[in-house]
């Protein structure tokens, strides 16, 4: 039998030459000794990416090149009074008999509502005759029928109290970190973004008729930044496949009364717009790469709604 060669060790350590080490950096991905092992957010980093990160933040940048957001509750904390404002605004008018639910809510087309009951519609009635139906009646335009607002209000729309608390206290708990991440531009590009990515599925996979709203589609999204961010520094994701977990069940249980297309949406945008960010390029271009990223996420979906409407009309 011939003499066998050893295997090859493993790879050796960047600052030590000799010592082999299966552990990375979680930042730079060079491997490192237990020597140069340093404690970090998640993980280990070597001293060279330490020093760097404390540069960063000392010259006010976040992980991903970002300005370092001085409080990065503040956004969350914007959206959420925003939420409740218009919640606010809806249960004084009548609950879900108000007439705000038709002027902010998600409609691909519009509807023929009687004025004693904003609540109801007359299907099948177009704009033209609308005021022709046996009782008082107006006409409620729809994003085909030049009402594109619609696509971002709906996402700060809410009526049940326990759908407005569940979206509020999800943004609370997964706002903040991400916005701490990736700064705080780059934080409100992914949530709306994810929310205008969330209207756009419900426009094209959703029913003409269907009436969409809440925030649950930007949520959605931000589940989906955590992931990616997440996977990119080598975290443990137990807790927050729960999550996720969480919103599958419910979205299936639920599905009369939860847009799987919404949800759906903003888990694709979400995953996209931060993969853009967090996975650029680090140098001088990283910015462009990532709002590069960001508008053509945007521009993909603004044509493909653009089309939907065309169908529709």
């Amino acid at each position: 039998m011939a003499e066998g060669h050893p295997a090859p060790g493993g790879p050796e350590c960047y600052r030590h030459p000799g010592r082999e080490t299966w552990i990375r950096c979680q930042r730079c991905e060079k491997p490192i000794c237990p020597d140069c092992m340093r404690d970090a957010a998640v993980g280990f980093q070597c001293p060279d990416c330490v020093t760097k990160g404390a540069k960063e933040t000392r010259s006010g940048r976040a992980a991903y090149g970002g300005t370092r957001s001085a409080d990065p509750r503040l956004t969350s904390m914007v959206l959420i009074g925003i939420c409740v404002v218009i919640w606010g605004a809806i249960r004084a008018t009548g609950g879900s008999a108000s007439e705000l639910i038709n002027r902010l809510s998600l409609m691909p087309v519009g509807k023929c509502v009687p004025d004693s009951d904003p609540g109801m519609y007359f299907p099948g009635i177009p704009e033209a005759t609308c005021s022709n139906v046996d009782q008082a009646a107006h006409w409620v335009p729809g994003v085909a029928d030049g009402a594109p607002w619609l696509l971002v209000t709906n996402m700060f729309t809410h009526v049940e109290v326990f759908h407005i608390l569940f979206n509020m206290m999800a943004l609370w708990f997964l706002g903040p970190m991400l916005e701490a991440a990736v700064g705080r531009v780059r934080f409100l590009a992914i949530y709306l973004g994810s929310g205008l990515v969330a209207s756009v599925t419900v426009l094209v996979l959703a029913s003409p008729s269907s009436i969409t709203l809440g925030a649950s589609g930007a949520i959605c999204g931000l589940l989906a930044g955590h992931l990616i961010v997440g996977r990119k520094v080598g975290a443990d994701l137990q807790q927050l496949m729960l999550w996720i977990g969480l919103m599958v069940l419910t979205t299936i249980m639920w599905s009369s009364s939860i847009s799987w297309q919404g949800h759906l949406g903003g888990f694709v945008g979400g995953t996209l717009l931060t993969t853009g960010i967090v996975y650029a390029p680090r140098g001088p271009r990283r910015s462009l790469v990532q709002w590069s990223a960001v508008l053509a996420v945007l521009l993909v979906a603004a044509v493909i709604g653009v089309l939907r409407v065309n169908a529709l009309t």
